[in-house]
C-alpha cells in the first residue's frame, strides 16, 4: 500500500465520524429558534485540534502500518520496505524528491546486577519519500546512520565498564551524554555528506564509522556486569 493510500484512508477514518457529529450538531441547532455560534465555533476548533493531532501523529508514527522496533543484531535485515513511515509535510531535500530519514534510539534496561543498553531502528517512523528512490547508495546512508547510534551505545557500554561501582542514576547520565554526542555526530555526518550526494565523503565516512565498530567488538552484546553504590 502506498504512503499516499494509507494518508487517504488515515484521514477518511479521522473526517467521516467528526463530519458526521458535526452534521447532526447542525441539524439540532437548526431545529433551536436561535443558533449559538459561540459553541459552533467552539466544536469547529475542537474537530480541528482532534483532526491536526491525528495527521502529526501519523506523521511521526505510522500506527496504521506499525512494526516493532529493530535491534541492530538485525542490520541485515534492513530494507527500504522496512521504512514504513508517512511524511506528510516534506516533499524534497536540497531540491531532491529522492531521500529517504531514519529514526534510530538506544534504549536502557536496568536488571539487579547488569544493564542492557541496546540501539534501535524505528520502522514505522523511517521513511522513503518517492518509491523510485529506492537504490542502495541511498539504503546505505540510512543504515550507517544507525551504526553510528550503535557506536555510541558502545561507546556508553566502554563508560560504564570502566567504573568499579555503577548506580543506575550516574548510568543514565552516561547514556544521554552519549545520545547528546551521538546527536552532534550525526549532523556532522549529514553536512559534510551532503546526505550521501557527496560520495567521495560517503565513503571516508564508512570506512571511519566501520573502524570504530571494530575497535569497540568487545562492546557488541548489549548487556553489561555492573555493581552498584
Amino acid at each position: 500500500m502506498s504512503n499516499e493510500k494509507i494518508v487517504l484512508i488515515a484521514l477518511s477514518i479521522l473526517y467521516i465520524p467528526l463530519f458526521l457529529l458535526e452534521f447532526l450538531f447542525f441539524i439540532k441547532l437548526l431545529k433551536r429558534p436561535k443558533v449559538n455560534f459561540k459553541i459552533t465555533f467552539k466544536y469547529i476548533i475542537i474537530s480541528f485540534i482532534i483532526i491536526m493531532i491525528g495527521v502529526f501523529t501519523l506523521s511521526y508514527t505510522n500506527y496504521l502500518n506499525y512494526e516493532k522496533p529493530i535491534p541492530f543484531k538485525d542490520i541485515n535485515s534492513i530494507n527500504f520496505k522496512k521504512f514504513k513511515g508517512i511524511e506528510l509535510f516534506q516533499k524534497e531535500l536540497f531540491g531532491s524528491k529522492y531521500f529517504a530519514y531514519v529514526v534510530t534510539s538506544i534504549e536502557v534496561d536496568h536488571e539487579i546486577d547488569s544493564v542492557s543498553i541496546i540501539s534501535y531502528f524505528h520502522p514505522s517512523s523511517s521513511f522513503v519519500y518517492n518509491k523510485e528512490s529506492r537504490f542502495k547508495d541511498m539504503l546505505t546512508h540510512e543504515l550507517y546512520h544507525f551504526k553510528i547510534t550503535e557506536l555510541f551505545a558502545r561507546r556508553a557500554k566502554e563508560k560504564i565498564s570502566t567504573f568499579e561501582k555503577i548506580s543506575k542514576k550516574e548510568i543514565n547520565i552516561i547514556v544521554e551524554e552519549m545520545e547528546y554526542e551521538e546527536r552532534k555526530f550525526q549532523i556532522k555526518y549529514d553536512y559534510d555528506t551532503h546526505h550521501s550526494f557527496i560520495y567521495n565523503k560517503q565513503i571516508e565516512y564508512q570506512k571511519t564509522i566501520d573502524s570504530l565498530l571494530l575497535k569497540l567488538n568487545n562492546f557488541k552484546k548489549p548487556k553489561i556486569k555492573i555493581y552498584e553504590n
